[in-house]
């Protein structure tokens, strides 16, 4: 397998920062209430992720390796505050959704992970594909988890979808279920370590039911052969 295909399987399944590494949880669990803030929070991730990763592979071999940790938390926190305000101007409503969440990519376990683990040890072009890779297994289950609690809490999909999307957005909002109060477990906290629980439980099911079939079947063992002497 190539090193690309590689990478795009760990970061999409094999090795996704949210279901196996398990980091970045407290954004992933506290604004997936709805598919658009976890779409948002997504797709920020994704662009600091690629930005952090192909800048700290430039300047691997120019930061000594005593102070490599902070000059690579200030290399995030330039490209989170680049999305912050490009968020501000041009999707204010969801910038407001999302709130603290967005300056605190920052301190996201997996952006500062990937720089540290492999960034910092590879050429600018591989760094990029594994920041879009882990980028985007990030964003999926994201929008994953934000569709189950928003389908079971609301009854709804794409709920202010205009907010990230602009105003035509406001067509893709689907009411599957015509709920009379809001289910409240989905929506709060709680809601969310359900659902992350339940997405863990059926990544390692179908893991076992792969590893199961491609285990090779037992050939079954051949009786001893009788030994025969003749007694003429």
């Amino acid at each position: 397998m190539s090193e690309f295909k590689q990478l795009a399987h760990e970061g999409m399944w094999k090795n996704n920062p949210a279901l196996v590494q398990l980091l970045g949880l407290c954004p992933l669990l506290a604004v997936t209430s709805t598919i658009t803030n976890a779409l948002g929070l997504g797709l920020a991730t994704l662009l600091v992720l690629v930005g952090s990763n192909v800048t700290v592979s430039i300047v691997r071999n120019w930061v000594p390796k005593d102070i490599r940790i902070p000059v690579f938390v200030m290399i995030i926190a330039a490209f989170v505050t680049i999305v912050q305000l490009l968020m501000n101007a041009y999707t204010f409503g969801l910038y407001q959704s999302l709130g603290i969440f967005i300056p605190l990519i920052v301190t996201n376990c997996a952006i500062i992970g990937r720089a540290e683990a492999y960034a910092s040890k590879n050429t600018p072009l591989l760094s990029a594909w594994d920041g879009i890779m882990m980028g985007l297994g990030f964003g999926a289950v994201l929008v994953l988890l934000g569709a189950m609690r928003e389908l079971i809490g609301q009854g709804t999909l794409f709920d202010g979808a205009n907010l990230l999307l602009g105003d035509w957005a406001i067509a893709l909002r689907i009411e599957v279920i015509e709920f009379d109060s809001q289910f409240l477990v989905a929506i709060l906290p709680p809601g969310a370590f359900l659902g992350l629980g339940l997405i863990i439980a059926a990544k390692n099911y179908i893991d076992a039911r792969k590893e199961a079939q491609a285990e090779p079947v037992a050939s079954p063992e051949k009786a001893p052969r009788a030994r025969v002497t003749s007694l003429d």
